[in-house]
């Protein structure tokens, strides 16, 4: 098991001006970083990357599919096109970051809503779709960790079972699932049984507290959590995903009107020794 921290807290573009930051991480005990992709270009990922070599730090990358001009479920064959062509740019971006693994509810334009639940068609568009950007990926080396967001954020995936249902309807060793702690308090009736069942398809988790803040504070089942991931035998990311108001364009998507720690340290740090003892005592 790793234990990472998801730079969104921050940014959405990570640079060399972020390296106390990331030192800072470091010297907490973290394994790795989430960097976001959300714009730049692969050599701005490569320079990312030898701050990360030099600071120690591993990583995985997130993302989303920014605007309806690339929703991979939209009628339109060039709408389509350009998100299959965005998931390129975004894999480009994620090898040249130095990371195997991106993840992100990468299955719809985040926030964007038809007033519908998905229809077969969408389902059959977003199945040629990962098809298509598992190709892209397994190339690159990097696997796609699809994310269940919960129904106030997308419409597409927003439960376990139905995103790991589409996971094994693309049936590609590239596209996986990724859990979410935040969003599955939301979603789930069961939140451990939820993980449970569809552990096959699972390859990163994010740990992420009732209200966005930290991870030890609210109502969240940790220890059950931690329990679950562990028979289950996985052994892979434990990254949390904490988020403010930085960042206004995500914080509108993502609901954030207040602040929900008393600092970004006290984020990071208490939200490192939840896991680390959570984690052990499990």
């Amino acid at each position: 098991m790793k234990i990472g921290f998801c730079m969104l807290l921050w940014t959405g573009m990570v640079d060399d001006g972020h390296r106390p930051i990331l030192e800072d991480l470091k010297a907490t005990g973290y394994d790795g970083v989430e960097i976001p992709v959300m714009g730049g270009s692969p050599e701005d990922y490569a320079a990312i990357g030898r701050t990360l070599d030099d600071i120690g730090l591993e990583r995985t990358a997130i993302s989303i599919l920014p605007t309806l001009e690339q929703n991979p479920l939209s009628d339109d064959p060039a709408t389509r096109k350009a998100a299959v062509e965005y998931m390129r740019w975004a894999l480009e971006c994620t090898q040249s970051l130095g990371a195997v693994q991106i993840g992100g509810p990468l299955h719809q334009t985040l926030g964007h809503f038809t007033g519908s639940a998905p229809t077969s068609r969408e389902r059959a568009l977003a199945v040629d779709f990962h098809r298509a950007a598992g190709e892209l990926a397994q190339a690159r080396g990097v696997t796609i960790a699809l994310e269940a967001v919960n129904r106030f954020e997308c419409y597409f995936a927003n439960t376990m079972d139905d995103l790991c249902a589409h996971v094994a309807a693309v049936n590609h060793k590239a596209i996986t699932a990724m859990y979410d702690t935040f969003h599955a308090n939301i979603e789930e009736a069961d939140p451990i049984a939820a993980y449970t069942r569809n552990a096959a398809h699972v390859t990163h988790v994010h740990i992420s507290e009732n209200d966005r803040g930290v991870p030890g504070r609210g109502h969240i089942p940790f220890a059950q959590t931690f329990s679950a991931l562990k028979h289950a035998g996985y052994d892979n990311w434990l990254t949390i995903e904490a988020f403010g108001r930085g960042l206004p364009e995500l914080a509108a998507a993502t609901k954030v009107w207040r602040d929900y720690a008393e600092s970004p340290e006290a984020v990071y740090r208490e939200g490192y020794t939840t896991i680390r003892e959570g984690w052990d005592a499990a």
